[in-house]
């Protein structure tokens, strides 16, 4: 049976003509060189979901200091821009489009992955472990960043952002949720600064918003994006003021144009929700907390998103594990199941392109041989 809903009439972005309004997700995979150079294995991935309306890859790091974990992605050297490229291309070829995010990892980095000391608003360590290429390892002291090192990074992701195009995506996404740098700059239990960047809300919101202007004013607002997680507490975040923080910052960006506000785990029943929806004068993508992993509970959540005021639904795992999840969602078709052994830290094929089209014989994951570095844990 076919459905007939919004989530597959076109919709528009500044500038970008979309097929529906499915939006691939950015969810790291770990599947590039130790270097962040995107991999061949990467635009077949990419290449079998162009049928979303639009895909926001994997975060990506505008600088060396800024890395995660080991064999995410980068676009701050020649060689990252070639890599990107191949894969900008298959989507293309697909009949895809794609923005990339940009996203420094601030505390949520290890001298054993990227052979820097990571940097932060404040020395305040990750109170967790981190996945390093010798396994889990105890979070270091973050370095304060500098009004140069703020400055510089300013300018890296603006760079980077040239780079992204250059390397062939209609734009990018400015990252700052899920407890990296410009989430921590937002924070109060991450922010102890007493300078202009730390303390009030208005001070709190000026690394996140000095870095999307910068970033607009290189490559164009209508192809920058913005992703925001009000009240994500993941990576040891604690913002306060959540209810203030947004809405500023939305006041803030609001008039520049930009191509759209990315929300994370949206609920259009909660207050920051509604306040920034109302606030917010663009496009405003929304990323629904699925807890049904069916077409009925997908699409269900999604048109809720949509009847609040959503323009446009993210999807992450759905898509990771049905290449050709628009269609299923379309004709009512059932999902794969995500394996969550293969989600990150264990390179290769299986979990990643190896999941079946409708129009495929299933995958046996039986025999998988393939073991996770990291055991059960795969976030």
């Amino acid at each position: 049976m076919t459905h007939s809903t919004a989530l597959f009439a076109p919709a528009r972005l500044p500038g970008l003509d979309l097929p529906n309004r499915l939006v691939m997700a950015p969810l790291t995979r770990n599947r590039a060189e130790a270097d962040g150079t995107p991999t061949p294995l990467m635009a077949e991935y990419y290449a079998q979901r162009a049928s979303a309306g639009l895909i926001i890859a994997e975060a990506s790091t505008p600088n060396a200091v800024g890395q995660t974990y080991p064999n995410i992605t980068a676009v701050h050297s020649p060689g990252h821009v070639t890599g990107w490229r191949r894969v900008t291309d298959a989507v293309r070829d697909a009949g895809g489009r794609m923005f990339l995010q940009l996203q420094h990892g601030g505390r949520v980095g290890h001298p054993a992955t990227s052979g820097l000391t990571p940097v932060a608003p404040s020395p305040v360590p990750l109170p967790e472990t981190i996945f390093t290429p010798q396994g889990h390892r105890p979070a270091v002291v973050p370095r304060e960043m500098t009004a140069e090192d703020i400055r510089t990074t300013v300018a890296d992701f603006a760079r980077a952002a040239r780079n992204a195009l250059d390397a062939g995506f209609e734009g990018v996404e400015v990252h700052s949720a899920n407890g990296h740098l410009l989430h921590q700059f937002l924070a109060r239990n991450t922010n102890l600064r007493t300078d202009g960047y730390g303390g009030s809300v208005a001070a709190r919101i000026r690394f996140t918003a000095e870095v999307t202007e910068a970033v607009a004013a290189e490559i164009g607002a209508e192809r920058t994006g913005l992703r925001v997680s009000p009240g994500n507490t993941v990576n040891g975040i604690a913002e306060g003021e959540t209810q203030e923080l947004y809405p500023a910052l939305a006041e803030r960006l609001g008039g520049l144009g930009l191509a759209y506000l990315h929300l994370v785990h949206a609920d259009p029943d909660t207050a920051v929700f509604r306040t920034v929806r109302a606030g917010w004068p663009g496009v405003l993508i929304a990323n629904p907390v699925l807890k049904e992993m069916s077409p009925r509970g997908v699409l269900a959540a999604s048109e809720a998103l949509l009847a609040a005021g959503a323009d446009l639904i993210a999807l992450g795992r759905p898509f990771l594990a049905n290449p050709d999840l628009v269609t299923r969602l379309r004709i009512g078709a059932p999902l794969n199941e995500m394996r969550d052994r293969y989600f990150m830290y264990v390179g290769g094929a299986t979990g990643y392109t190896d999941y079946p089209a409708l129009d495929a014989q299933p995958a046996d994951a039986a025999g998988d041989s393939i073991v996770a570095l990291d055991g059960d844990r795969v976030a």
